[in-house]
C-alpha cells in the first residue's frame, strides 16, 4: 500500500471516528472549505454544494449528546489520479436514542462515495454521498428526532 492510499483511507475513516466521538473540530478538519453533498439515497432532496462548516453544524445539531452513533466503513475501493481521489466503500451506521419515541435504534447498510483532493495540508474530502441504501431498519425517529430548544 502506498502512502496516498493510507492517507486517503485515514481521512474517510477519520470522518466517521470524529463524528461518533462528537469531535466536530476534528471532523471539520477532514474537509475542504466547500463540499458537494448528496444524501438523496438516504433522505431525499437534491445534491448540493455547501460550506463544510454548514455540514458539520447540521451533523452537530442532529447527533447531539443524547444520541449515540456508530459508523463503520469497509471494502474501500480507492482510485487516485494525481491530486484527486475517489473512494467507494460499504458502510454500516446506527443511531441510538433512548427516548419515549418507540424503538431506540435505527440502522443502515449503504454504499458511500467520497471524493478527495490533495491540499498543502494533505488529503481533504471535497464530496460525500450515500450512493445506494442497501437496507435500513428501525425507528426513523432515532435518526431524525431533534429536541426543541
Amino acid at each position: 500500500m502506498d502512502n496516498d492510499w493510507l492517507a486517503i483511507r485515514a481521512v474517510v475513516d477519520g470522518i466517521d471516528d470524529a463524528v461518533d466521538a462528537k469531535n466536530w473540530a476534528k471532523a471539520r478538519a477532514h474537509f475542504t472549505t466547500e463540499i458537494d453533498v448528496d444524501f438523496a439515497a438516504l433522505e431525499g432532496g437534491p445534491p448540493t454544494t455547501m460550506p463544510a462548516d454548514s455540514l458539520i453544524a447540521a451533523w452537530q445539531q442532529n447527533l447531539y449528546a443524547d444520541k449515540l452513533s456508530f459508523h463503520q466503513r469497509t471494502n474501500h475501493d480507492i482510485a487516485v489520479q494525481e491530486d484527486r481521489a475517489t473512494v467507494v466503500s460499504k458502510g454500516y451506521a446506527f443511531n441510538r436514542l433512548d427516548r419515549a419515541l418507540g424503538d431506540a435504534l435505527w440502522e443502515v447498510w449503504a454504499f458511500y462515495k467520497h471524493e478527495l483532493v490533495r491540499t498543502d495540508d494533505g488529503w481533504r474530502c471535497s464530496a460525500i454521498a450515500v450512493s445506494e441504501v442497501v437496507h435500513a431498519r428501525g425507528n426513523e425517529l432515532a435518526r431524525t428526532y431533534i429536541p426543541s430548544s
